[in-house]
């Protein structure tokens, strides 16, 4: 997909399903964008955020009432929340000392997001006022941490209590890092190929 002034990627569903957020990679100038799109109807891009600093990878919370993201509007990316879809309304910043590749719970009581090695949380209370808590570090591990434009590298389980990572490149024997093509494996009708394998009597 494209705009006018560059390329959309296509990052979250809004909770009605059928409004999805794109992050815009503009190219005159070079930067980062975050607008809606309309599924029904005549698709049209519609920005939301677009000022002088970047902001990308947005999140909408599971109940379509907030939006968060990663914006360098104080130097380096850190993570922020909006009121959604009026993100003129207010805004909140949720990291402490950088951040970026938000992700919300499966209920929207907590926001995940990433720093450098360290998985962080932050609580979140909606009702009646936004309210954030403090940073907490979950974890911290050898996980690809490359900042990616085509969305995230990471993502957490239904259950809401484990988490899906990518591990970085293992190294040689000399030292040497050994590079991997990154690449997700689907396996369709496993079921029938385990009955193939493990006959059942």
């Amino acid at each position: 997909m494209s705009s006018s002034n560059g390329m959309l990627q296509a990052w979250s569903w809004a909770d009605d399903g059928k409004t999805l957020v794109l992050q815009e990679i503009t190219q005159n100038p070079p930067g980062f964008n975050i607008g809606i799109a309309h599924m029904e109807g005549d698709w049209k891009w519609e920005p939301l955020l677009q000022e002088e600093h970047e902001e990308r990878q947005p999140q909408v919370s599971p109940d379509g009432k907030w939006l968060a993201y990663t914006s360098d509007e104080e130097g380096k990316l850190e993570v922020y929340i909006r009121p959604f879809p009026e993100v003129g309304r207010a805004k909140q910043k949720v990291s402490t000392d950088g951040g970026n590749n938000p992700l919300w719970s499966t209920n929207g009581d907590v926001l995940y997001y990433r720093d450098q090695d360290a998985i962080m949380a932050v609580t979140v209370e909606s009702d009646p006022d936004l309210k954030l808590g403090n940073p907490s570090m979950l974890f911290r591990g050898p996980y690809d941490t490359s900042e990616s434009n085509v969305g995230a590298s990471w993502n957490i389980h239904p259950d809401g209590k484990r988490f899906l990572m990518m591990k970085q490149a293992s190294t040689a024997e000399d030292g040497s890092e050994l590079v991997f093509r990154k690449k997700i494996n689907i396996v369709l009708n496993w079921f029938e190929e385990l009955e193939e394998r493990v006959p059942v009597d």
